[in-house]
């Protein structure tokens, strides 16, 4: 069954991601490599994370080669002005290059890094570059005003908030939305509802697969974190079944067009200003 997706320049991406958040230390760098021999070849971190050097070793200790993994990162928006942050990204990681590389939020200059951005997928060291919560006013910006177009969109995404306004304007410009939250943050809410619950009785599945496998037929590439190795393993094992289209139905019905995660003015600021633990 499908498990990678061809973005707009000819790169194939796989649909699923290892997402490593709120985790550091020898932790990550075990569950990294765990993940990458359980199902996952992406494996998604980002410069505000402060674990880029232990995801790194994680990789090594996967024991897979550089091209059979997917890495991908976001850069801080501290860092949207310092022309060394990718070369930085790349010495912590400890990679040659970087599969997929985005901005993580809409504030500072980011024109400035996304013309970055643009110069290093030139010079190589990038094979695709996006964007991290975006609206669709301030992707427009980034097509005025730059020269690739973003290949990849990553935004909060789940049958309770399918980004459907984010979608639609990324369906017509060829960007693949790749979605944080899948799993609603962990909603049992969204793993109780009862749609959810009588699919995974149905194909035998845990809550958790249900919810993964609507995202892979949505088109949507979820990035689901966790720091059991139960969990991870589950959630990667999504490709042995398929929703049929009365089941997709069913689940577009319990949509509530609602985010779990809200932006306001206070959250942008502090995405703008708060510096990356590495930073001086």
């Amino acid at each position: 069954m499908e498990s990678y997706i061809t973005l707009s320049n000819g790169v194939k991406m796989p649909m699923l991601g290892y997402g490593t958040i709120g985790q550091s230390g020898n932790e990550i760098t075990e569950n990294v490599a765990f993940a990458l021999n359980h199902g996952y070849k992406l494996i998604d971190t980002a410069n505000r994370y402060g674990n880029e050097v232990e995801v790194g070793e994680g990789l090594k200790a996967s024991g897979l080669k550089r091209e059979d993994y997917f890495l991908e990162t976001k850069l801080g928006p501290t860092l949207y002005e310092n022309d060394g942050a990718i070369d930085g990204t790349l010495k912590r990681l400890n990679v040659d290059y970087i599969d997929l590389m985005i901005l993580h939020h809409p504030v500072n200059n980011y024109i400035y890094a996304y013309k970055m951005l643009e110069k290093a997928y030139k010079e190589g060291k990038l094979r695709a570059i996006g964007l991290s919560n975006f609206p669709v006013d301030k992707i427009e910006d980034v097509l005025k005003n730059c020269e690739i177009p973003p290949m990849v969109m990553q935004v909060e995404g789940h049958p309770y908030y399918p980004a459907e306004a984010a979608k639609a304007f990324c369906d017509a410009h060829q960007i693949v939305l790749q979605c944080w939250f899948p799993l609603g943050h962990g909603s049992q809410e969204l793993l109780c509802d009862p749609v959810v619950v009588q699919l995974a009785e149905k194909y035998s599945k845990t809550p958790a697969q249900i919810v993964l496998r609507w995202h892979i037929q949505m088109g949507f590439c979820p990035v689901p974190g966790s720091k059991s190795k139960d969990h991870i393993r589950e959630n990667g094992e999504i490709f042995d079944f398929a929703l049929t289209d009365d089941d997709m139905a069913a689940m577009a019905g319990i949509n509530r067009h609602t985010p779990f995660y809200k932006v306001t003015p206070e959250s942008l600021h502090r995405m703008a200003v708060t510096k990356c633990n590495f930073e001086e």
